[in-house]
């Protein structure tokens, strides 16, 4: 596996402020110049996962456990009424490190902040969407 940065934080080869830590999850504030607000903190896997696709149903139950217990923090440790969990996964996402992590941005009245896409994809799917998605699930067995 090529080197990867939250794998050498989790194994404290690289340095970072680490908030909260669980059995199987870390919590850092990224770096200055990529932090959204004061506060604003990664919740990581701590075992390799490059994506929400590769990630097992107790690597995701064990990472938004994590996202909920550092959001209580920033509410309550920082005034929060709110936050905004953002992930990037796979090819076309803008994803930027291979390691399945959210950011919990907490948010303020007024801040000034805007995390909501501003516009809409081009990209058309051919047929009706809701009908190929569930047409998905109903192959599965509703699982």
């Amino acid at each position: 596996m090529a080197s990867c940065i939250f794998c050498d934080i989790i194994g404290g080869t690289a340095g970072a402020t680490v908030v909260y830590e669980g059995e199987s999850v870390l919590g850092f504030l990224p770096l200055p110049e990529g932090r959204l607000a004061e506060g604003h903190v990664l919740v990581v896997s701590k075992r390799h996962v490059t994506d929400l696709f590769d990630a097992t149903e107790p690597d995701l139950h064990a990472l938004i456990l994590g996202v909920r217990r550092v959001s209580d923090a920033l509410r309550s440790a920082l005034g929060a009424s709110g936050v905004n969990v953002l992930s990037a996964s796979g090819p076309n996402s803008d994803q930027s490190v291979f390691h399945v992590h959210f950011h919990v941005v907490p948010r303020w009245e007024g801040d000034g902040l805007w995390t909501w896409p501003a516009g809409k994809s081009e990209h058309r799917v051919r047929g009706d969407a809701a009908a190929l998605i569930r047409k998905h699930f109903a192959g599965l067995g509703g699982g």
